[in-house]
């Protein structure tokens, strides 16, 4: 299994540099640390007195990797997770935040667990997806992806702008879509012909 850092430099590469989408919620943002995120934690790069854009675009891969290490994986307690579901929460919760969790607990309710979707990996959250991963280990994982796709598809439904995230100018799968299937079987992933078929709806 890959070490959390290498999941952290993967979810790095991911994101990509520097963006300032004025679509996107989460406002300037840099492999994918947006300037909340900094401000939060007080990461004056440039040394000006503030946290502002001018601090986004100073930050390192290096330093980006280790905000998602202990921001995004120690901090809301992935470690405690099944080891084979551990990357794509991971990944999630960088991307969506406690959202990343309550997904999972929505998941693990619909295979018959009593578990409260609050996006707080705690005691009766282990539990339930040590045993959903005791009992069907593969079938948890790409339940997970398969309800992230869901999840993104969603937003898109709710929101037009945010379209072009699920969706390629060519009306191929966007980049929230190839990210969510990168962590499900291939058996599972949309087709093209699918793909189209579930978007047709959208402008």
């Amino acid at each position: 299994m890959q070490t959390v850092r290498e999941i952290a430099e993967q979810i790095v590469a991911r994101e990509g540099g520097f963006v300032n989408d004025p679509d996107d919620p989460g406002g300037a943002t840099k492999y994918g640390v947006t300037l909340a995120t900094m401000r939060r934690l007080g990461l004056d790069l440039d040394g000006d007195g503030r946290v502002g854009e001018g601090d986004v675009r100073a930050l390192t891969r290096a330093r980006a990797v280790g905000i998602f290490i202990e921001q995004y994986y120690e901090r809301p307690g992935i470690a405690a997770l099944p080891e084979g579901l551990r990357a794509s929460v991971f990944d999630m919760y960088v991307n969506a935040g406690g959202n990343a969790v309550k997904i999972l607990q929505r998941v693990l309710r619909e295979m018959g667990q009593a578990v409260a979707v609050d996006g707080v990996i705690g005691p009766q959250t282990v539990r339930a997806a040590q045993w959903a991963s005791g009992v069907a280990p593969g079938h948890l994982v790409d339940a997970y992806g398969i309800a992230r796709r869901n999840y993104y598809f969603a937003i898109a439904d709710a929101r037009p702008a945010s379209r072009k995230f699920a969706r390629t100018r060519a009306g191929g799968k966007g980049g929230w879509i190839r990210r969510a299937e990168e962590f499900i079987d291939p058996r599972y992933h949309l087709s093209e012909a699918e793909f189209a078929r579930r978007v047709a709806g959208w402008v």
